[in-house]
């Protein structure tokens, strides 16, 4: 939790997250992702000062319980000083021991926020899937929050002027914005009119632009023009002089047998890799996320 220090910005966990969508969806299946197809609503976490704090937080927590489906776990969740902004001893269950940060007593806006990403561990713990390290593993956590429908509350945490900040998770604001328009664009949400922060209404519309480009790489037909022409010099280059590693960045060629090239790029929606072959206009279909794919190879 960053509190009044200096917040990261820009993308640089943007491999680990793609890494953690695939992981969602190869660990869950493409029909219980879309079980989560709506977002946790504002109101369903909202939490004002009038409220009693104890039984706020409970109510809170038991909305999230719900959201993530995990009807037989019972959240217990008290309060102590801590430099994290929330902590989550993961046992057998079914009660599961969460410690919030006193500075939410205060700041009881933000509760819905760490509640949802510790309520995720819990979910993740259960499903057995985590990635090797803490920084890692807690990059994992952040994205399936966010993937889930329950992280546009972690980026609307996120606030900064001159003089103070306030930021929970690992992912930048920009990376929360990206996942978080990941899921918009998969599942047609608007999570626009949700925000209360500025700074997370900016972020969102900078990890949309990047979500969007996803879509817009070679050999997509969407890729724009300086992209198709570098695909091109690629292709030609494969052919000529022998397939082999990564020549566009993120698409690569191979052959197989006696002039037969193929391309292998990644899902803009899962980033599963897909192989299709060099053959002008494709039609691709993403076994793991369902996504369909006009190309020209």
């Amino acid at each position: 939790m960053a509190n009044g220090g200096p917040v990261e910005h820009g993308f640089p966990h943007l491999a680990t997250v793609r890494a953690a969508v695939t992981a969602l969806y190869k660990r869950l299946s493409y029909d219980t992702v879309h079980a989560f197809d709506t977002s946790v609503a504002p109101v369903d976490v909202a939490f004002c000062d009038q409220d009693d704090l104890h039984l706020g937080v409970q109510r809170v927590a038991r909305e999230l319980v719900g959201h993530y489906r995990l009807p037989d776990a019972r959240m217990i969740v008290s309060f102590r000083e801590m430099t994290h902004a929330a902590n989550v001893e993961l046992a057998a269950g079914p009660e599961y021991f969460i410690e919030l940060n006193d500075r939410f007593r205060d700041h009881r806006r933000d509760i819905g926020a760490a509640l949802a990403h510790e309520v995720m561990h819990v979910y993740l713990h259960r499903l057995g899937l985590e990635f090797p390290g803490t920084r890692d593993n807690e990059i994992l956590t952040d994205t399936a929050t966010a993937y889930l429908g329950a992280g546009w509350l972690l980026l609307d945490a996120y606030r900064e002027d001159a003089s103070s900040s306030q930021k929970l998770g690992y992912l930048t604001p920009e990376e929360f914005g990206y996942v978080v328009a990941k899921r918009a664009l998969a599942f047609g949400e608007a999570p626009e009119t949700w925000f209360t922060s500025p700074q997370a209404y900016t972020a969102y519309t900078k990890g949309l632009a990047r979500a969007r480009a996803d879509g817009q790489q070679p050999p997509l037909t969407a890729a724009g023009w300086a992209g198709r022409r570098r695909y091109a010099k690629d292709r030609h280059a494969a052919r000529a002089y022998g397939a082999g590693g990564a020549t566009g960045g993120a698409y690569s060629f191979s052959a197989e047998g006696r002039d037969a090239l193929r391309v292998t790029f990644p899902c803009p929606t899962c980033h599963q890799r897909i192989r299709v072959p060099v053959r002008g206009r494709v039609r691709a279909r993403c076994a793991l996320c369902h996504t369909v794919m006009e190309c020209d190879t």
